[in-house]
């Protein structure tokens, strides 16, 4: 997703903790409080970009060479001036537009595990995570579930996070938020255990991409001030992990 959308400024993290769920499952004893960061395998967020050394508009024009390319190869036709000014201009800056296509699928590979990549380390252990909570339909076995993100406003007004920065949650005693975005406090055991679905988030279907599944045992639901979006713990950088899906 683009930079500017991570990049939110946010308030001073001083949250004011104005009324719990008021239950308790299970005695969850000292947890450790996660920031979002510590969710992601740090280890594969290195690796092989060329891309990156691009600026934003030769990055276009490689896009627009690329397609152009594969709609002539297959007999469509195409703006031929397009193509050639968009080649002159990347062979002026010394891009090696064959080299970079050839890559686009090794590229696209790498920045999946990078994106999808759990921190093993917290995998199994009992946690506490600051988000916000976007409804979701019951699991298969009939328990409560939602979904926890980092930010307000991320599967509806900007796309999903990558989704090692995802928790599909199970809820007890049918547990559920009362808005979307309920900002939330949350213990619980957490696990990597990917999964997918898609679900109807605001006014569209999204597809729910969670590398993280947490069963919840404690919820405390805080109130951000009102141009806060990021939860105590996050914070705010570029993605290695942009690019294709």
């Amino acid at each position: 997703m683009p930079s500017s959308m991570l990049k939110t400024l946010a308030g001073p993290c001083l949250m004011a903790v104005l009324m719990t769920a008021g239950w308790h499952t299970a005695a969850v004893g000292d947890a450790a409080t996660l920031d979002w960061d510590q969710l992601v395998d740090q280890e594969a967020q290195v690796f092989d970009d060329p891309y990156r050394e691009l600026e934003p508009g030769q990055l276009i024009s490689l896009v627009t060479v690329a397609r152009l390319r594969q709609r002539a190869e297959h007999g469509e036709a195409i703006d031929q001036a397009l193509l050639d000014r968009e080649t002159a201009s990347l062979v002026a800056a010394d891009i090696d537009i064959d080299g970079l296509i050839a890559q686009r699928r090794a590229v696209a590979e790498r920045r999946e595990h990078a994106a999808t990549s759990g921190n093993a380390a917290v995998d199994g252990q009992t946690v506490e995570l600051y988000g916000f909570v976007i409804p979701a339909p019951p699991d298969d076995d009939g328990i409560a579930s939602a979904y926890l993100v980092p930010e307000r406003g991320m599967c509806s007004h900007m796309p999903p996070p990558p989704p090692n920065q995802m928790v599909r949650l199970r809820l007890p005693n049918d547990w559920q938020p009362q808005v979307i975005y309920e900002p939330v406090h949350l213990t619980g055991e957490l696990g990597i255990a990917p999964s997918s679905r898609t679900i109807r988030v605001v006014d569209g279907f999204v597809p729910m991409r969670a590398t993280f599944s947490m069963q919840v045992a404690e919820i405390e639901t805080w109130m951000a001030p009102a141009a806060q979006t990021e939860p105590p713990g996050f914070t705010a950088h570029d993605s290695p992990v942009l690019g294709e899906r």
